[in-house]
């Protein structure tokens, strides 16, 4: 709990420290601006720095996304607007960094429905369920749809915008300690999985028993076998070296992860509406870049893997099927999140897919 706290407190001085700094040069994510043209949005010729936290490498697809999010915004803003990564955690946890963002801190990270569920959007955390969608085209016809922009709505009535949602994170998988060839064998398996009720009760409902975890703590809980798996896409599993400890890897696919990046509400409307377009179209087109960076090197990472000594199984569509049916149950647990009635049906609906 100390070193809980400790991390938390070093997470929020850099980002007051960050504040302050903006304030001094004219610009700061000023938590009572509601309106475009706020402190922020300084025309002066002022610098505007937003801090990016998130929990993996700069060497994943995604770490060299936000790096090309980066050269493009400053490009596009005449170096008036510029972006500074931190990976790897070193601004603090996820929901160490949103509660930073609810009290107006100029930072953002990476983050998905599940997580916006317990931020008082419940209905969100759908996207994150077990099965959900069966290709890419579905994730991008849903973040078009009307639904997607209600929800993305309610959360910035929450304190809390995003930014851009294109963004692949990668079909997740399921890397273990011991042979997982189907759904039977995650009976009683402590598989970590992100700090959230959505995604712990997707992998319970598999048989598994879910260990919220932050990223950073998984190697060495892996290692001592405090728990027996985890997952997360290809690219993450190799990047934070989990495969290391863990040789068994199912590409069960049990969430096609697309992510977003969000960040203060309260700051975001602090800015000029010129400003706004520059990081929401910037981030965009960094996005489409990560997807190609993640598409190419996937199958980089996976042969990597398997040369190291990982056993891959790429399940038959009968045995992918056994995951689905069991999956299923989760949807008939709107009630417990607090979902609307026929949630799952008006999703379905919103992204061309039959309930």
């Amino acid at each position: 709990m100390k070193a809980n706290v400790s991390k938390r407190l070093l997470a929020m001085l850099l980002c007051g420290a960050m504040a302050a700094s903006l304030t001094a040069c004219g610009g700061s994510g000023n938590g009572g601006s509601t309106g475009t043209g706020g402190d922020a949005a300084s025309t002066s010729g002022d610098v505007i720095e937003l801090q990016i936290g998130f929990e993996n490498s700069i060497s994943e697809p995604i770490g060299q996304g936000i790096e090309k999010w980066a050269e493009l915004l400053e490009e596009a803003s005449g170096g008036t607007m510029t972006i500074t990564p931190y990976p790897d955690s070193q601004l603090g946890s996820k929901n160490e960094l949103i509660d930073s963002m609810m009290l107006g801190e100029p930072v953002c990270t990476l983050a998905d429905g599940a997580f916006y569920a317990d931020y008082g959007v419940p209905d969100f955390g759908i996207v994150f369920g077990p099965f959900l969608f069966d290709s890419w085209d579905e994730c991008w016809t849903l973040i078009e749809s009307d639904w997607y922009a209600d929800q993305c709505a309610q959360l910035e009535q929450q304190g809390l915008k995003i930014l851009t949602s294109d963004w692949k994170y990668g079909a997740r998988h399921t890397l273990t300690v011991s042979p997982v060839n189907s759904v039977e064998d995650l009976a009683g398996m402590k598989i970590r999985v992100p700090n959230n009720q959505i995604q712990s009760y997707g992998f319970d409902v598999l048989g598994a028993v879910s260990t919220g975890m932050d990223l950073g703590d998984v190697y060495q809980a892996l290692q001592t076998k405090t728990i027996d798996g985890a997952e997360n896409p290809i690219a993450t599993l190799y990047g934070r070296k989990l495969h290391e400890v863990a040789k068994y890897l199912i590409l069960d696919g049990h969430v096609l992860n697309f992510t977003t990046w969000v960040c203060s509400a309260d700051w975001f409307n602090s800015l000029t509406e010129e400003q706004q377009n520059w990081l929401i179209e910037t981030g965009n087109e960094a996005g489409l870049y990560n997807n190609e960076v993640l598409d190419q090197q996937e199958q980089d990472y996976l042969q990597q893997m398997k040369d190291e000594g990982v056993t891959v199984v790429e399940p038959t569509e009968e045995v992918l099927q056994g995951f689905k049916d069991k999956a299923q149950s989760f949807y008939d647990m709107g009630d417990t999140f607090g979902w609307s009635d026929g949630l799952y049906e008006t999703v379905c609906e919103a992204m061309g897919k039959q309930a």
